[in-house]
């Protein structure tokens, strides 16, 4: 699975940007995705995951009730909505293929991965 990640930008904290990372290769639908952000100088962190069906997520408490994942098995896509965004959200967001059935909050579940896009939220 070849994945490309996109729609990362500045704002100001309490704004919104809407990420997504588009799939191609190997059977989109078969595999969990992910999304984790790395700021400098920290490890990689978990921040949402869906099933291969879209009906199941687990989110990182930092981001419950901000952000919401979706995905399209038609258009091999997976989309992060991030709202009320706040300066420690500021990272590269890479998204990442799981064979799991939801994933799993670390990065050594996750087989595929794209190259990460940049959100920066500024005070």
């Amino acid at each position: 699975v070849q994945l490309q990640a996109s729609g990362g930008g500045s704002v100001q904290a309490g704004g919104s940007l809407r990420l997504s990372c588009a799939a191609s290769g190997r059977t989109f639908r078969g595999w969990a995705m992910g999304w984790f952000r790395q700021a400098p100088g920290k490890d990689r962190e978990f921040v949402v995951a869906i099933d291969w069906s879209g009906d199941n997520t687990m989110y990182a408490d930092s981001v419950k009730g901000r952000f919401t994942i979706s995905r399209d098995n038609d258009k091999n896509t997976v989309n992060l909505q991030m709202n009320s965004l706040k300066p420690e959200d500021t990272a590269v967001y890479h998204c990442a293929a799981s064979p799991y059935p939801l994933g799993r909050p670390t990065p050594t579940a996750y087989d595929y991965w794209g190259q990460g896009t940049q959100v920066t939220v500024s005070s």
